[in-house]
């Protein structure tokens, strides 16, 4: 059976290349992007076991963060074709990408979706991150581009950033507590219900969502707590198998799909051996844990048509 891993991370050398020119020494404020498994390809590829593939998708080097909404539409674009052109050079390991958008350039951001994604079997969805520019992912100037998900019928993958104006960020923390918001902000905005077929895949087995899924079914709306059971969830928390049965537990497993995060984590390859051992040792059937492995993004895929 093929593991197929949806959270996967790279960092394309000519993009990298270009924001360095921009920005020398860029990586000197992100010390943990300088790994060769993110830029080399055949490092890359010799790091995963047998009968794996992943799902590639960008760190978290965003464009918006340092140029004019011009520039960072262009530099999406360039992006996205070396994303793709990798997929295409390597579909036994990467059978498909994520795309990045300009958030300080929305229209750009929605013809990049018509133009890369629509239809596309290499780059099959965005990636968003819990705020762009100081701003929660669900403000209003970026409802359009969950519209546009909806319409195409396309994912999105939701990852976790931190928040600037806080004093006390932590990676251990701060990054599920920002998913977690935004999976609020998602389902207070009625985005489920306004785009009805919209898909949201979140990192890092939906944070604290399942842990505190009884305080949600009191607290708030009946309708809330059904929007919250439709994002998909990745498996990336390092192990831990009795959160991960939380995790299929309130959003049901077929709504869990393996991913990593590699290759963060666990050095020096990333944490793909341990999460794995984690979900063969989860409670759910046999069955379950491979539509998780597998199934699941291939059930998600063939309905994105």
């Amino acid at each position: 059976m093929t593991v197929i891993d949806v959270f996967a991370h790279v960092l394309p050398p000519k993009f990298l290349a270009r924001m360095d020119a921009i920005h020398p020494d860029i990586l000197a404020n992100f010390p943990y992007m300088k790994n060769q498994l993110l830029t080399d390809v055949a490092q890359h590829r010799a790091s995963l076991p047998a009968d794996h593939q992943q799902i590639i998708s960008a760190v978290n080097l965003n464009p918006e963060d340092f140029v004019d909404p011009e520039q960072a539409a262009d530099l999406c674009r360039a992006a996205n074709d070396e994303i793709a052109a990798t997929v295409r050079a390597n579909r036994d390991i990467f059978p498909a990408g994520v795309a990045m958008l300009p958030m300080n350039n929305v229209p750009a951001a929605l013809a990049i979706i018509d133009e890369q994604v629509a239809g596309s079997d290499v780059l099959v969805g965005v990636q968003l991150f819990t705020q762009a520019m100081g701003e929660p992912i669900t403000a209003a100037a970026y409802e359009p581009i969950f519209a546009k998900m909806a319409a195409i019928n396309a994912p999105i993958w939701l990852h976790p950033v931190f928040d600037m104006r806080k004093p006390d960020n932590n990676l251990t923390f701060s990054w599920e507590y920002e998913l977690t918001q935004a999976m609020y902000g998602i389902v207070a905005a009625h985005y489920f219900r306004k785009y009805p077929g919209l898909k949201v895949i979140v990192h890092h087995a939906g944070a604290m969502v399942p842990y505190f899924s009884q305080r949600i079914k009191y607290i708030q709306p009946a309708e809330d707590y059904a929007d919250f059971q439709k994002f998909y969830v990745d498996t990336a928390i390092l192990g831990n198998p009795l959160a991960l049965d939380l995790a299929a537990d309130f959003f049901g497993s077929d709504h869990v799909l393996f991913g990593t995060d590699s290759p963060f984590g666990i050095p020096p390859v990333g944490p793909t051996a341990v999460i794995e051992q984690a979900v063969n040792d989860m409670t759910v059937t046999t069955e379950q844990k491979q539509a998780i492995f597998s199934g699941n993004w291939q059930r998600l895929l063939a309905s994105l048509g």
